[in-house]
């Protein structure tokens, strides 16, 4: 039997919106292995919570994080992103999480969105010693070549462009060319859209010895045909049902 994926908390898991401390607080009741947040630097270099650069501001307004000090970033009400109606937040800082990872020793997945986050990310993991519990995704080859140069200790996925499965070229000489690339830049596993994962894809990433990491999957039978696949971590909103089925099947 195969062992069971490692269960990653969506940014957003539980109907909480997301990078919020509400989403953290959720995983780790849950019990999730890992809790993923996404990453974004401010023009002073400080490193927050966030999907986007652009943000939309409860007064209808516009702003963008890469242009804004942190001092000027911290006091906007923002949108929700994923909340309810007109629910508004403060943009947190990457910060806000060391006391729950130093408190819970979970994982982490940075998901790192602009090339701007490399070298600030990667001081942040040696200063805080997170070698071992932090890692990084959002790594498409060009940036996870930038990771590599910058500091080839940061643990890192191969992020995987979905339209690559979409070419003439036939599924396993695409699975071969990405494992290739996850290679050339040591990272230790793939992170795909989980609807272009074909069971195929498995025995090659063994033979790189590459993990297969797969977002976003919600739905209760999809999450189980990709636990029978093999796949190693899969990413959810749905953490909860994730690890009931774990201990349904007592893992």
């Amino acid at each position: 039997m195969n062992s069971f994926p490692r269960m990653t908390a969506h940014t957003g898991c539980m109907g909480t919106p997301d990078n919020t401390l509400k989403s953290i607080e959720a995983g780790l009741s849950c019990g999730a292995d890992i809790l993923e947040e996404d990453v974004l630097v401010t023009a002073d270099g400080i490193l927050v919570l966030s999907h986007d650069d652009n943000v939309h501001l409860a007064d209808g307004t516009e702003c963008w994080i890469s242009q804004m000090s942190y001092e000027q970033l911290h006091k906007l009400e923002v949108k929700a992103h994923n909340g309810a109606p007109g629910e508004t937040m403060r943009i947190l800082p990457l910060d806000a999480l060391l006391p729950y990872l130093q408190k819970s020793g979970v994982r982490m997945n940075l998901d790192l969105k602009s090339d701007a986050c490399v070298e600030p990310i990667s001081a942040w993991i040696e200063q805080n010693q997170l070698l071992e519990q932090a890692f990084l995704s959002g790594c498409e080859k060009d940036r996870a070549q930038l990771v590599q140069r910058v500091n080839p200790r940061l643990r890192k996925l191969l992020n995987v462009d979905p339209a690559v499965f979409m070419t003439d070229a036939p599924y396993m000489e695409v699975a071969h060319q990405i494992c290739k690339d996850a290679s050339a830049s040591a990272c230790f596993g793939l992170n795909l859209n989980y609807r272009v994962v074909a069971p195929e894809l498995l025995p090659i990433t063994a033979e790189y010895g590459l993990d297969v990491c797969i977002w976003t999957v919600n739905e209760v039978e999809e999450i189980k045909h990709f636990i029978q696949m093999g796949v190693h971590s899969i990413t959810t909103r749905n953490i909860a049902t994730l690890v009931q089925i774990k201990t349904d099947q007592q893992i």
